[in-house]
């Protein structure tokens, strides 16, 4: 299944771990970069992405987080799909969602995600139509049957 994990989700394993849920999501997180590095889960990338990753001010984390995203990205989607990112992208700022989380969520469907991870809590309210909308602890405890 191919995934697509917003930019608060590979900064999280860097944020301040001392409240529960943040180190939980960064623990989901990275178990699901386990479960991509050993090939059960599809990475998607994108110019998105990449740009907003280029924007970290911390060089440590932008480094560390580009290259995940260049060793493990099996479909990319690139700035020569800009149009139809932006098309799916306006409808999707209609319902309220601002501007890089809608293109992420664009990306992520033209590209046949079957789930957009996030820990953005605005953003998990929103109902996409072709995939899941995630919090990467949620679909750890589903994998593991928890649900």
């Amino acid at each position: 299944m191919r995934v697509y994990l917003d930019n608060c989700c590979y900064n999280r394993p860097y944020d301040n771990q001392n409240q529960l849920k943040v180190y939980m999501e960064a623990q989901a997180k990275l178990e699901i970069q386990q479960m991509i590095m050993d090939g059960k889960l599809e990475l998607v990338t994108s110019y998105v992405l990449e740009a907003e990753n280029a924007a970290n001010p911390f060089d440590g984390k932008r480094t560390d987080i580009q290259s995940f995203i260049d060793a493990y990205t099996k479909a990319f989607v690139s700035k020569k799909q800009e149009s139809e990112v932006q098309k799916i992208a306006d409808a999707i700022m209609k319902s309220g969602i601002k501007t890089m989380d809608a293109y992420h969520i664009a990306c992520a469907e033209i590209a046949g995600c079957g789930v957009f991870f996030t820990t953005d809590r605005r953003l998990l309210k929103y109902r996409a139509e072709r995939m899941r909308i995630l919090n990467p602890v949620t679909y750890i405890i589903e994998q593991e049957g928890g649900e």
